[in-house]
């Protein structure tokens, strides 16, 4: 009865996208290596986020030689904002795995890439190269747990495996069309945050969670830890119209990138504070609590990287967890 529920619902789901897709930037002139771009950048990341980055960098980097060629200091200064860095550090090792030996053609292929999981090389292989692979992430699996009043718990791998089968069983010749439909559905109409928008969904009268008014009890999910609370200070130093700044450890948490100089508690007493101000990051695991400090000091202090705005602004790559002591940078 699944698969027939399922079969059922592919032509509803075809028809209904080709009238409501977004217009969004990497739907148009698709390549495997754009959609490895996009899907590599949507990772944990809101569209409306994405949709500039993602035309920017393919205007600097339009081809994987391209981005192969470029160092990695200015590949992450394009990525500058998206978060997770990682993504971007991988996407440029998969690009020069690429131009010396061109894309994968096969879903194995796709997935030993750098940064590649599953559902990633699901999506390239659905979208570019014409293969019915499923992509199953958390759009897809709230909306098959909802159409089939689901009650397994969706964190569970061999939840998202059994799915990825039976989406397998139905693909139709349209892959590319059905791989980004399930997630558009699960996007726009049955969404994540608040009430699903039942009376917009070619879907309403299959869905068995829809037709029994239990939509909210689904999807079942693991309860999440608590995130740990980080008290930090940030200090923006400046001397003479530069900035102090500091890297990462190569390791962890935002591992490389640039930074105001940053300490876990009280910072050091690097002088009187020009001015103050308190934000907050969350990240998947941890909060940190900030306190910003702006401080003029007397000398261009070791063991930092002292940096022009201008500088900042065109060659440092520094994480939106600073973005509320940027204005201090003039």
């Amino acid at each position: 009865m699944q698969k027939e529920r399922l079969q059922q619902a592919v032509p509803r789901l075809l028809a209904w996208y080709r009238i409501h897709k977004r217009d969004l930037p990497w739907r148009h002139d698709r390549t495997p290596y754009t959609a490895l771009v996009a899907e590599l950048m949507l990772q944990q990341t809101r569209v409306e986020a994405v949709k500039e980055r993602y035309v920017a960098f393919l205007a600097r980097f339009p081809s994987a030689r391209a981005l192969a060629g470029a160092s990695e200091e200015e590949v992450l200064k394009l990525w500058e904002g998206l978060g997770y860095y990682s993504r971007a550090r991988n996407l440029h090792r998969a690009a020069k795995i690429i131009a010396e030996h061109g894309f994968p053609t096969t879903f194995a292929g796709v997935r030993a890439l750098p940064g590649v999981g599953d559902y990633t090389a699901g999506a390239v292989c659905s979208i570019a190269l014409g293969l019915p692979v499923p992509a199953v992430d958390g759009n897809v699996l709230r909306v098959l747990s909802r159409l089939y009043a689901d009650d397994s718990n969706v964190d569970d791998g061999a939840v998202r495996a059994r799915y990825a089968a039976l989406l397998g069983e139905v693909y139709p010749p349209e892959t590319a069309d059905f791989c980004e439909a399930l997630m558009e559905l699960g996007a726009i109409v049955c969404v994540p945050n608040g009430p699903p928008m039942c009376g917009a969904c070619p879907w309403a009268g299959l869905c068995k969670a829809h037709l029994g008014g239990a939509e909210a009890r689904f999807p079942v999910r693991a309860k999440k830890s608590a995130r740990r609370i980080v008290h930090a200070t940030v200090c923006v130093l400046r001397c003479g119209g530069r900035y102090a700044l500091e890297k990462r450890p190569a390791k962890g948490l935002l591992a490389g990138l640039w930074q105001f100089p940053l300490f876990e508690g009280e910072a050091p007493a690097f002088g009187e504070a020009l001015a103050e101000k308190h934000a907050k990051h969350v990240f998947t695991h941890v909060e940190w609590h900030m306190t910003g400090r702006l401080v003029e000091t007397e000398s261009e202090l070791a063991p930092y990287v002292w940096v022009t705005a201008r500088e900042l602004r065109e060659t440092y790559a520094l994480p939106s967890a600073f973005r509320a002591f940027t204005e201090w940078v003039t």
